[in-house]
């Protein structure tokens, strides 16, 4: 064996040595935050639900799922049908609570259409347009606004209504509400999601509805 062999032989050695430190790395980082989490008291529900916070699915439903979603997050999009899953498979024992998290550009916009077309009893339609049609208009850096507009009008929205309910000052308030209570949370990142007041770490979409299956059921 010449010392040209020993030399990459060594180094696919020292490769895949470092490949394994780094997936133990992965996962232990990934075990010692869900230990973390579970023995995190729940957190205030004052801060996780407001008065003025979207709600879908029964009032009353004994397992509460609340997501901090930012309507410009590729991620929030991805989850989204998981969440339609979870209330077609849970129609009585699950609701979604949502709050806006902005940490986008434009996506302030995007919150003041969503809030204009729930005054108009279309949140949850035009909510599901624009996470579908989101790579149309979401552009990082350069959001197209007016898509996003147009794409509203398309599920229903009367959108020259919705243009002066933009501005009306309770859209404000509620943007600001939610900023708050990201910051008191210390969210940094979206979607966040927590269930009966529990946050829910290391998400997958598989393994939000197990964790929801399992609220809702006992059973996984």
């Amino acid at each position: 064996m010449n010392r040209r062999t020993l030399m990459l032989g060594a180094s696919a050695l020292g490769l895949a040595a470092f490949a394994g430190g780094a997936v133990y790395v992965t996962r232990q980082r990934s075990a010692e935050a869900e230990a973390a989490a579970a023995t995190e008291p729940p957190a205030d529900s004052a801060l996780l639900i407001r008065p003025h916070s979207p709600v879908l699915g029964p009032a009353d439903a004994k397992v509460t799922l609340v997501e901090f979603f930012d309507p410009s997050c590729e991620a929030c999009r991805a989850f989204h049908p998981v969440l339609k899953q979870i209330r077609e498979a849970f129609p009585n024992d699950v609701r979604i609570v949502l709050r806006y998290t902005t940490f986008h550009e434009g996506s302030d916009e995007a919150v003041r259409i969503l809030e204009a077309a729930r005054r108009q009893d279309l949140f949850e339609p035009v909510l599901d347009a624009l996470l579908e049609e989101q790579p149309g208009w979401a552009v990082h850096g350069e959001p197209a606004l007016d898509i996003a507009w147009e794409i509203a009008e398309g599920a229903g929205m009367d959108i020259d209504q919705g243009q002066t309910d933009r501005l009306f000052p309770g859209m404000t308030a509620v943007l600001k509400q939610d900023a708050a209570d990201v910051k008191a949370l210390g969210i940094s990142q979206t979607p966040t999601f927590f269930l009966n007041g529990r946050k829910l770490v290391n998400l997958s979409l598989d393994s939000l509805m197990t964790e929801v299956r399992v609220a809702a059921t006992g059973a996984p």
